[in-house]
């Protein structure tokens, strides 16, 4: 009697687990989103797209269709014909913006190539999810991917700048009714833009929050003033990154100042404060190394999560250097209920062993993903105002 009860158990054991797998494997698909190694292998119903100058819509079987009496290469294929490469960049006139895509969701972007000519302050990258009127993302792409003062290899996660002047973005951009991105034009001259998005169509998690990265400049710094590289964020997210580009108008040392963190109510103090602009960019003691006869320069670096450079002139504490920096908050985003603002001091040293407050040209760019809506941008720097000299 007893075997038959933990036989007929058993049988009762099975019935259960091989009723529930099914319903497991029908109910916990893989939506083709946050791909990585360890996922890699995992099959799903997304559906893979691309826009680029030779398919603008990123509609399937469209791409190369340009004839040679639009395309933008068609004396270079003239012996070739439709099918070559008939249309592979755009030419944006001043003054213009051009709609880089438009697409229906839901969906994602995973991934932006592009190469621009021109001033690089003067070409705005802005960024429309669903039926906003006002962008999430408004940056100069300079700015937006780490290389305000032109050409500087960046080998990160989400941003690569590589030879010769390709522009890399991998920040997952998630939307669920539609996707608009523009590319404004503010010189006063024709620029050439090569550029390609890739992005997927598939389910978005209700928990999936928007992409949004904002541009601020002082310049220069008032006398003991705090640069603020963001605030006025409300709602529920939590900020992902920092690109500071930055020119010390004094000689000796100008990263001494702290970021801070003020969160969801905080006033006069911060939740969270640095201690010093080079910590805070994952580096240590003024970012120097030292030859075998005690020279010191400045040692730049580029890592998965942040990085440092100096910019022409490249003089280690000279007035007028200017400098990018990177920090990426992948594997520890700062997280808020309510609201965020983020500061940063600009400090150098003065005589008897005492702070000197600077009055330095900083401009930055604050990644985040939140939920919408957001609040609205500050009015970006005029063409005078962004200009580099």
């Amino acid at each position: 009697m007893q075997s038959y009860i933990k036989s007929l158990n058993l049988v009762v054991f099975m019935i259960v687990i091989f009723s529930i797998v099914p319903v497991y494997s029908q109910t916990s698909g893989f939506n083709g989103l946050n791909v990585n190694l360890s996922n890699l292998h995992l099959l799903s119903d997304a559906k893979t797209r691309s826009i680029s100058p030779e398919n603008f819509s990123g509609e399937k079987g469209k791409g190369g269709m340009a004839t040679l009496e639009e395309g933008s290469a068609a004396r270079a294929a003239r012996d070739l014909g439709q099918g070559w490469k008939v249309n592979p960049y755009v030419k944006i006139k001043e003054g213009e913006t051009f709609v880089l895509a438009e697409i229906d969701g839901p969906g994602a972007i995973q991934h932006i190539w592009m190469t621009p000519t021109g001033t690089w302050r003067y070409s705005v990258l802005r960024f429309y999810w669903d039926d906003e009127t006002e962008p999430s993302v408004e940056v100069p792409v300079g700015d937006f991917f780490g290389v305000a003062y032109g050409y500087k290899k960046i080998s990160s996660l989400p941003v690569c700048v590589n030879p010769g002047s390709a522009f890399n973005c991998y920040w997952l951009m998630p939307f669920r009714k539609k996707c608009k991105i523009t590319m404004e034009n503010i010189d006063e001259k024709e620029m050439i833009l090569y550029y390609q998005i890739d992005y997927t169509l598939t389910e978005v998690p209700k928990e999936a929050a928007y992409f949004h990265a904002q541009y601020r400049r002082t310049n220069p710094l008032p006398y003991k003033d705090i640069y603020t590289i963001i605030d006025n964020i409300k709602g529920k997210g939590h900020y992902v990154g920092t690109y500071l580009a930055w020119q010390s108008n004094n000689s000796g040392w100008w990263g001494e100042g702290e970021i801070k963190f003020y969160m969801d109510g905080d006033d006069e103090f911060p939740t969270i404060c640095g201690t010093g602009t080079e910590d805070y960019f994952c580096g240590s003691y003024a970012f120097y190394t030292e030859d075998k006869d005690g020279k010191r320069s400045y040692a730049e670096y580029t890592t998965p999560y942040a990085g440092f450079y100096p910019a022409l002139p490249d003089g280690f504490m000279e007035s007028q250097t200017r400098f990018g920096m990177y920090r990426w908050h992948i594997p520890d985003p700062v997280r808020f209920e309510k609201d965020l603002r983020v500061t940063i001091q600009a400090l150098g040293w003065r005589s008897g062993g005492r702070y000197l407050p600077l009055q330095d040209d900083i401009a930055s760019v604050a990644y985040w993903y939140q939920r919408e809506p957001h609040n609205t941008f500050p009015t970006l720097p005029s063409k005078d105002e962004l200009e580099i000299k």
